[in-house]
């Protein structure tokens, strides 16, 4: 009886001791930093996988999950009125087919998003290499986005919306959208960093509420405590519990490089170690394009910055110009780094690279438009 005692002791002992292992945090050091690097890398750049038929509109923000053994992207269309959100699916990651609009320009000229709809799915799945689906909350598949009701591109003050469908996110249909913004720059308790406008937003279980709550939100946003329109854009967090009611978290940008632009915020759950993809531009004593980095936290609130090279800068004709905002994926043993991809007729589509060479994409942008000369 004794040694049957002594045997559950044991057992229970190692089962705790296993729980402590798994869910221990990680220091957050510079060999942390290069393992994670040395991971998530695409040296090979496979090309461009959408581009528009025509120079009358372009592309950007791709957002990637998958359902029912297929891949199925989200992505924005600018054809100078504003943003729409797209939805497109691929067999394989690398060819894509445009399937229609989930949310469109509204007919409601009152509504506070009429001329914007700047849509990222929310609730996906953030294990690295794991199922990338997209999860839902409330019987509900929710969208976080950014609108507006000035006409043009990012125009105006811009605010966070969310919307929701409960039909198939396979399926191009209209996601309804909440009445009101949830973050608007102009609320009682805007901070200096988001006081002007707001950008991409990324929405994530908080499963563990290490924040109290059960729901994270990170966003861009352009700001200044003396002149915000003048202010550099931050990366910041806000939380809920409901995904309807948010509140700004914490006394300071997460991201901040005083200069340019810290924005575009992607989160991934390496083993342990969470991951923030975004991307920089004009940054002060930096490649003065537009680049993709990243930063690691062990709690989801503060985050060391990669100080190395860029995950992803402007090397290609088809991306001389920027080379910006990713969605990334780790797919039967192969990274993914998809990203806005701009050339120097401003021309604009989305591209991936890879960690393993998969050849070259024949894709190209079609014909740039003809400058007029000056006479």
């Amino acid at each position: 009886m004794k040694v049957k005692y002594l045997i559950i002791a044991i057992t229970s002992l190692f089962i705790t001791s296993c729980a402590t292992t798994k869910y221990k945090k990680r220091e957050i050091n510079e060999t942390v930093m290069q393992e994670i690097y040395n991971e998530i890398k695409t040296p090979y750049k496979y090309g461009l996988v959408m581009v528009p038929t025509d120079n009358s509109y372009k592309m950007d923000c791709p957002s990637v999950f998958r359902k029912d053994g297929k891949w199925f992207m989200t992505y924005l269309i600018y054809g100078g009125r504003g943003y729409e959100t797209w939805l497109a699916e691929s067999d394989d990651l690398l060819h894509w087919k445009h399937l229609g609009k989930v949310m469109s320009f509204s007919e409601n000229e009152k509504h506070w998003d009429v001329n914007q709809k700047a849509g990222y799915i929310s609730l996906q799945d953030p294990t690295w290499g794991g199922s990338y689906e997209w999860e839902k909350y409330d019987d509900k598949y929710w969208m976080s986005y950014f609108g507006g009701d000035s006409k043009g591109y990012e125009a105006g003050v811009l605010s966070i919306g969310m919307a929701y469908t409960k039909e198939a996110p396979t399926k191009p249909h209209e996601f309804e959208r909440l009445e009101n913004p949830v973050l608007t720059p102009k609320d009682k308790d805007a901070r200096w960093w988001d006081n002007s406008t707001m950008y991409k937003n990324s929405v994530i279980r908080d499963k563990d509420k290490v924040t109290g709550h059960n729901f994270i939100m990170y966003y861009n946003a352009r700001g200044d405590s003396l002149n915000p329109a003048k202010g550099a854009e931050r990366i910041a967090m806000a939380v809920s519990n409901d995904m309807k009611n948010w509140e700004r978290y914490g006394d300071k940008p997460l991201i901040n490089h005083h200069k340019g632009i810290s924005g575009d915020a992607y989160i991934q759950r390496i083993n342990d170690t969470w991951v923030m993809f975004y991307f920089g531009a004009f940054w002060t004593g930096w490649n003065q394009g537009a680049f993709n980095r990243f930063a690691v936290s062990n709690d989801l609130i503060h985050w060391n910055d990669w100080k190395g090279e860029d995950l992803i800068k402007s090397s290609e004709p088809y991306d001389d110009m920027f080379a910006h905002k990713s969605f990334v994926v780790k797919h039967n043993g192969v990274v993914y780094h998809f990203y806005c991809a701009v050339n120097k007729a401003e021309q604009r589509g989305i591209a991936i690279a890879t960690s393993k060479d998969l050849g070259k994409s024949e894709m190209n942008f079609v014909a740039p438009p003809e400058k007029k000369e000056k006479k």
